[in-house]
């Protein structure tokens, strides 16, 4: 249809300004960043990926040309060097030491347990843990001879070296010494701040 062939009359929106483009629905153009980031996924994204799946199948050792087999030919080599290595016959069996057998606790020793810290009621449960063991006779008392490097049982002579390892074994000691001459009867317990009930 041609302009003559137009059967209405013309109106203000048949007359275009000179200098005016056409009007209507149109795109705007598109922002820098949505033109560049398929570009950057196929920079980053892609060689990441080929580079995790190159790990994952060198790390399995299953490559290109059967790394598997490649594994089995190196650990029949290892296999054959430890025949190689293992001697033909066992080496004769040594007589296996005979040992005194260690002297049994004698839950009877008395025991005097002493409190060396400002806790108050510290050697009383360890007194109740020794007894809950076993232990026939347990004092508390409280330290008047000053402070040690840590928790210590001590032993008046070496008969009561197994009970005091025992007692030392049920309260968590790891300090056992013979005592000086004449300064314990049968076994002293000194609790140190360490002393953990």
């Amino acid at each position: 249809m041609n302009k003559g062939e137009y059967p209405y009359p013309a109106d203000e929106f048949d007359e275009v300004e000179p200098d005016s483009g056409p009007r209507g629905v149109h795109r705007t153009l598109r922002s820098r960043w949505s033109r560049v980031w398929p570009f950057l996924i196929v920079i980053i994204i892609f060689p990441a990926l080929a580079y995790g799946a190159v790990s994952y199948w060198s790390g399995t050792g299953a490559g290109i040309g059967g790394g598997s087999q490649a594994g089995a030919g190196t650990d029949a080599a290892t296999s054959g060097a430890t025949a190689a290595q293992t001697p033909s016959e066992p080496p004769a069996a040594t007589p296996a030491a005979t040992q005194a057998p260690s002297p049994a606790a004698d839950l009877t020793t008395p025991v005097v347990v002493f409190n060396s810290t400002s806790r108050s009621g510290l050697a009383a449960e360890a007194v109740k843990a020794l007894k809950a063991a076993g232990w026939k006779s347990a004092t508390p008392q409280n330290y008047a001879g000053g402070t040690l490097a840590s928790s210590t049982v001590l032993f008046s002579t070496a008969d009561l070296e197994a009970s005091a390892r025992a007692a030392a074994a049920v309260l968590g000691i790891t300090t056992v010494e013979p005592a000086k001459a004449g300064a314990v009867t049968g076994l002293q317990i000194v609790l140190e701040s360490d002393f953990k009930p």
